[in-house]
């Protein structure tokens, strides 16, 4: 029996047609039979140069008999593949990536036979006609596919690996200023139905899908505390299912502010259902995540505000909650605010000793607008919260975990 050739052997010769050939080792067949890739040049100095190339690029490579087949036909499998392990927005959108753009311009093209030049043309000419973001979505799915390709020993190298990746062009972002949220609250105060899920949203920053998948089992009232672990999202043909946060760091447990505690807790008494933000109109199940996006629409276009996105809700919560881009003392005035109110009679002056300390006099001015003031006052007939309100409970809340 022949010795088993390895991978990045090669052999050189002229052929009848005068031009210089060269192959090279690049896999086995399953009864052991080398796999060749030839490899031709005019010249034989030419040749030598292409061949050490590529034999560098197959050195240590086992390449199957499969790696012929197309990328085409590779992304059919490589989806059934993945179809068990991600959900079904996510396997949707990757089908869509591929039958829509990946698959009309390199399909055709045998695995082995697409190269980085082929990858980068493709994302310029996406990049005529699409959104950055989306290119990137595409590169995503992509070098997945491509990847598990390389791991499956259909290809050397991963050809979406040794060019520079598309990148998001970050437009500014529509956030809405204080002012902007008071006019927001009042639209939402009129509002019997929504009033409490986007209060709970503008204060606990959490994503569409967490928070319609709230139940009451994850509310502590006594310790003032929301559990995150789970999430809502739509499949294909309507029905919604309850899965596993986006990332595992998404499973969490947050600290609520005061007013949030009894806004919930006051929901809590008239509850007819598991979930705290039931469908309005089928309470047995979870509000439709795609139902709150146009809740806010309808809402944002009725107070004359910026058509903003639901995630953009976040923003004002995620800035005060982060470490890194809000430390603690640039914001110690609205936690001093906070502080003020939770005990009264307390003098001016306050220290807070954690990583971030400072001894800081509240102003005057800043007490007879505290004694004023109201984090929530709520009736049968009203629902009334302010901006300055909400940054204060949320920095109380900053104050309390961190200190905790």
């Amino acid at each position: 029996m022949a010795k088993r050739r390895p991978s990045g052997d090669g052999m050189v010769r002229k052929r009848d047609d005068g031009r210089w050939e060269g192959r090279i080792v690049v896999g086995h067949k399953e009864n052991g039979d080398s796999i060749f890739r030839y490899v031709y040049a005019p010249t034989q100095k030419e040749l030598s140069a292409k061949l050490r190339q590529h034999i560098d690029s197959y050195q240590g490579a086992d390449l199957t008999e499969q790696s012929r087949m197309t990328l085409s036909e590779w992304l059919n499998q490589w989806l059934e593949n993945m179809a068990d392990t991600l959900r079904p927005n996510t396997l949707r959108n990757y089908r869509s990536y591929i039958e829509n753009h990946v698959r009309p311009s390199l399909g055709d093209k045998q695995l082995t036979r697409i190269t980085p030049k082929d990858v980068q043309r493709f994302y310029e000419k996406l990049n005529d006609t699409l959104a950055s973001g989306t290119v990137r979505r595409i590169h995503t799915t992509l070098h997945g596919a491509l990847k598990a390709a390389q791991q499956a020993h259909l290809i050397a190298s991963n050809p979406t690996e040794q060019i520079i990746a598309p990148k998001f062009s970050y437009g500014a972002k529509q956030i809405l200023t204080d002012e902007q949220l008071d006019v927001f609250m009042k639209v939402i105060a009129e509002d019997e139905v929504w009033c409490d899920f986007f209060y709970a949203e503008l204060t606990t920053g959490l994503r569409r899908g967490e928070i319609c998948g709230l139940k009451w089992e994850d509310f502590d009232e006594v310790a003032g505390t929301l559990k995150v672990c789970r999430t809502v999202y739509q499949e294909t043909g309507g029905g919604l299912t309850a899965g596993d946060t986006k990332t595992s760091a998404g499973t969490r447990k947050i600290v609520l502010p005061a007013s949030t505690v009894r806004v919930l807790g006051e929901r809590k008494k008239f509850a007819l259902t598991e979930w705290i933000f039931p469908n309005p109109l089928k309470p047995e199940q979870p509000t439709n995540p795609g139902s709150a996006y146009r809740r806010l629409k309808v809402l944002l276009k009725q107070a004359g505000l910026p058509s903003i996105r639901f995630h953009d809700l976040r923003h004002p919560y995620v800035s005060l909650t982060t470490k890194k881009l809000v430390p603690l003392h640039e914001k110690i005035s609205c936690v001093l605010y906070a502080i003020s109110i939770r005990f009264p009679g307390k003098t001016n002056t306050f220290s807070i000793s954690s990583s971030d300390s400072a001894s800081v006099s509240l102003p005057a001015s800043a007490t007879s607008r505290i004694a004023r003031s109201r984090f929530c006052r709520r009736s049968s007939a009203s629902f009334v919260c302010s901006a300055w309100a909400i940054q204060a409970e949320r920095a109380f809340f900053i104050f309390r975990s961190r200190s905790s």
